[in-house]
Formats: C-alpha cells, sequence, structure tokens
C-alpha cells in the first residue's frame, strides 16, 4: 500500500495539486474577532485579503486541535498502513504537536511519522510535494521520510514584505524585530533560519526587492523545484516567474497564492519565493 501523505494549509498546496498527487491538508483556523473561519474551507483567499484590507481588526491565528488529525488518520488507516505528515515549524505554530499527540488516538494500526519541516508556506509545501511524487512512485515509509529530511536544508525561502506591522502584531517576527525601528523608508526581506523568522536584506522600493529575488533565484546553480507565491498581487508573481523562468529550464516551476493563516502575519502585498536545490 502507498505511503499517504498529510500536511497542514500553510504549505500553500493549491486544492487541484492536492487532488492530483494524494495529499490531505489539514487546516489551520483564522479569526476575525469571534468568527473563526477554516483556512482554505470556510474562508477563500480572495475574501480574506479583501476583509484584511477593509477591516480594521488584526486577523489572529490558531492551530488544528489534535482531533482534526485523528480524523484524518484513522480515514487515510483504511487505505494504507503508512502515514507520513508534513507540517509547519515547530517555532511558528502548535501545529506540530497537535500532530503528534493524535498518533496515539488513532483506533486502526497504523504507522505514522510527523516531520518539522522547519520552514513555513513553499518552504515545506514543496518538500510535501516531493513527498507525495515518490509515494506515488512505491517509495516506503522509510525512503519518503529520507527525502524530506534530506530537502529540509535545500529548500530556502525569501519573503518580501511591504510591512512588519502585520507579523508584528501577530507575535512571529522572530529574529527579525530589529528592523521594526526603520520600516518607514525601506522594504524587508526575510528568510527561515532554525525554524524561525529571520533578516536577510532590505530595500528601498519593490523594484529593487523584485531585482534582488531574480538575483536571489539565478545564484543556485542547480534548480529542482521552485515556488514564487503572493499575497494580493498576482501581476508581480508573474513579472518575478518570466523574469526567472530561462533560469530554470529543468525545475518545475510552482504558483500559489498565501494562505490566510499565514497572510495574517505577511500582510498585502507580500511575496514569497522558494528555491528546492537539486
Amino acid at each position: 500500500m502507498a505511503v499517504k501523505i498529510v500536511t497542514d494549509s500553510t504549505s500553500d498546496i493549491t486544492s487541484d495539486l492536492a487532488k492530483e498527487l494524494g495529499i490531505t491538508v489539514v487546516p489551520l483556523t483564522v479569526f476575525f474577532g469571534h468568527e473563526s473561519f477554516l483556512d482554505r474551507v470556510e474562508i477563500s483567499t480572495d475574501d480574506f485579503y479583501k476583509r484584511l484590507a477593509e477591516e480594521s481588526i488584526f486577523p489572529t491565528t490558531t492551530q488544528p486541535a489534535p482531533g482534526a488529525f485523528v480524523d484524518v488518520y484513522n480515514k487515510l488507516a483504511e487505505e494504507t498502513d503508512e502515514i507520513l505528515t508534513i507540517v509547519i515549524s515547530n517555532k511558528l505554530s502548535g501545529t506540530y504537536q497537535s500532530a503528534t499527540n493524535a498518533k496515539g488516538m488513532v483506533t486502526n494500526k497504523c504507522h505514522i511519522e510527523v516531520i518539522d519541516s522547519q520552514n513555513v508556506a513553499m518552504g515545506f509545501g514543496l518538500l510535501v510535494i516531493s513527498a507525495a511524487q515518490a509515494a506515488k512512485t512505491g517509495a516506503n515509509l522509510k525512503e519518503v521520510m529520507d527525502l524530506v529530511n534530506n530537502g529540509i536544508h535545500r529548500s530556502h525561502i525569501i519573503i518580501y514584505f511591504e510591512t512588519l506591522k502585520y507579523l508584528a502584531k501577530g507575535g512571529r517576527i522572530g529574529k527579525a524585530q530589529g528592523l521594526l525601528g526603520s520600516m518607514l523608508s525601506i522594504k524587508p526581506i526575510l528568510t527561515m533560519k532554525d525554524g524561525e523568522i529571520a533578516p536577510m536584506t532590505r530595500v528601498r522600493s519593490k523594484t529593487a526587492g523584485m531585482e534582488h529575488i531574480r538575483d536571489f533565484i539565478t545564484s543556485f546553480s542547480n534548480i529542482e523545484k521552485l515556488a514564487v507565491e503572493h499575497c494580493t498581487t498576482p501581476d508581480d508573481a508573474k513579472k518575478i516567474t518570466d523574469m526567472i523562468s530561462s533560469s530554470v529550464p529543468e525545475g518545475e516551476i510552482y504558483g500559489s497564492t498565501v494562505s490566510p493563516v499565514l497572510g495574517a502575519y505577511a500582510g498585502p502585498g507580500a511575496l514569497a519565493i522558494t528555491v528546492l536545490e537539486a
């Protein structure tokens, strides 16, 4: 029986791709005041970013309860005896703990493993895709786990922000805290380091930011997969894709919109680019 792959909604795997590759996505929850919505299930990305722009309430988020993973594990255990779950960095969310706790509550006999990706968005979404592709070709649980664990250090994400106020308000700013005092005239570009948000550089404009993104991507000599994501600026994402498409002739390029849960911290105008080295 093939290994079944589970992830959470912050991986930014699109519903079409999840269906194609047989990936089960467990949603986190986003709140506007007392209203709660399952990420990408009860609120779309378009509706979320519209509310984010129009409302004064800062959205908040929470991880899935263990029961959400238990339900998924029990269902998948009827089809397989091996499940691999890959989730957002444990330093950014309690999702890893929920997915791990759920293992002991599963009634059906099944070997379940959970991997802390130490990343966010397509920073681990590309690893989820690779895992699902390997599972479909017949790789066993250990082989898929080795593939993901080896890929963690080959996955590099950078995120361009129009503002850090959403990240700061949500308490996820991590090692980029020192940038807050100089936000008036610069645009920060952040990355992930040891499972936390960390500063990479700062630029004076979006144009300069996109040029930095292009240079970052073209600095890699061998790219296996690449993802270009946006919150509210699909035209910018397309420009970046057009700029770098010739630099990754052998690699796969994936496009996605940053999920509502992550958008609560990224804010409008953010762009996220992930390179998975071959």
